[in-house]
């Protein structure tokens, strides 16, 4: 069931949800996830957009706060917030065990009634009468 709470817990995930759905800002959170932070050119390297691209794409993980900057000397390093995509994992195992629970049901209802006789229909459309 939904609560007012639990819809403004999904409106605020909203952001997160819309940059993961972008397979390149999925490709740049999952090299920050093994490579650990990195520069734009260490994103740049090896992908096959340039590196005005992955600034794109990272201003609007930072947006959806999912990614943050910190300056290292002259250089930006980008690294992942790590809190934001717990609070998305949050609410999808949320999600999931609503469906479960859904299905659950679902299941338990089919099972429990089986199968209904089919009821018998005339074979043309016209009402049959009784007559006497």
């Amino acid at each position: 069931m939904w609560t007012s709470r639990s819809a403004a817990a999904l409106d605020a995930q909203a952001p997160v949800f819309a940059a993961l759905g972008d397979p390149q800002r999925l490709r740049i959170v999952s090299r920050l996830l093994t490579g650990g932070p990195l520069s734009i050119a260490g994103m740049a390297d090896g992908a096959p957009i340039t590196r005005q691209a992955v600034t794109k794409h990272l201003r609007v993980l930072e947006a959806a706060g999912i990614a943050r900057v910190r300056r290292e000397g002259r250089e930006q390093v980008w690294e992942l917030e790590s809190a934001a995509l717990r609070d998305a994992r949050r609410q999808l195992e949320a999600i999931s065990q609503q469906w479960e629970g859904a299905l659950a049901r679902l299941r338990a209802f089919v099972e429990e009634d089986g199968p209904r006789p089919q009821r018998a229909t005339p074979s043309s459309g016209r009402r049959r009468t009784r007559q006497g």
